[in-house]
């Protein structure tokens, strides 16, 4: 990846800040973007002049904008995106969720998706070369209780990567989604709320992937021969797999 330029959304912790990482070591530069200022300092101390940061809220679509528009000239040519900003609210069922909840991963995960993936392909399209990696999830294929807005957004995510591929047909510009199962990052513990017993209990027990695993993978992606599209990459841990339909049967028995 020598030469290159990464642009990462919610690099400020788990997968995004891990693919930073990873993308500086194999000799990458990389512009780093969150919301919270202070972990990008630190990522910034860290990594050293190869990573630019930026505070950015995805969901915002001047901001957005002016982020790729002002970027300086070492870190202006973006070959690759990495859209990792994201997350799930809450576990309750559609009928008990929190409207404010639904809203949130929705303008995250759909719309600040999209507006970063629209903001960076121009340039993309203009130098002939670029990469754009979407962070989706099982969950965009495999419903679960509580999983109702959260997954519906990570199947948008894969919708919205297979039709990138359609109209970005005769342009050198490749399209990847990983789709993870269980990875220990701080996932949980926003979606209970900082509820960190909670948020334990989700890995206990078992191994669950972390997020140098997701990193190690975005970037197998983007380092195969430029002929070489992958479209879509589904992971989990040995110890995730899948289970039977639910059935429910009069007289509460399962």
């Amino acid at each position: 990846m020598h030469g290159r330029v990464a642009f990462i959304t919610g690099a400020t912790s788990g997968i995004g800040a891990a693919c930073a990482r990873r993308f500086v070591k194999e000799g990458a530069r990389v512009v780093a973007t969150g919301r919270r200022q202070e972990r990008l300092a630190e990522l910034s101390r860290e990594l050293g002049d190869a990573c630019h940061t930026i505070a950015l809220d995805v969901r915002d679509r001047d901001a957005v904008e002016r982020a790729f528009a002002d970027l300086p000239a070492d870190f202006a040519p973006v070959d690759v995106l990495v859209n990792a900003a994201g997350g799930a609210l809450g576990l309750g069922k559609a009928q008990e969720a929190r409207v404010e909840d639904w809203d949130e991963m929705i303008a995250t995960n759909v719309r600040g998706l999209a507006l970063v993936t629209r903001a960076a392909l121009p340039g993309m399209i203009a130098r002939r070369r670029g990469h754009i990696v979407n962070l989706g999830s099982v969950a965009g294929s495999f419903p679960y209780p509580g999983g109702n807005v959260y997954g519906a957004t990570k199947a948008f995510v894969e919708r919205f990567s297979s039709n990138l591929r359609a109209d970005l047909l005769g342009h050198p510009i490749r399209v990847t989604n990983i789709e993870p199962g269980m990875v220990e990052t701080e996932f949980s513990l926003v979606r209970f709320g900082g509820d960190r017993a909670k948020a334990g209990a989700v890995y206990a027990g078992m191994k669950p992937l972390v997020a140098e695993d997701i990193a190690d993978l975005v970037c197998f992606a983007v380092t195969r021969p430029p002929h070489v599209n992958v479209n879509r990459i589904e992971v989990m841990p040995v110890e995730q797999a899948f289970s039977p339909f639910a059935v429910h049967r009069e007289g509460g028995k399962g």
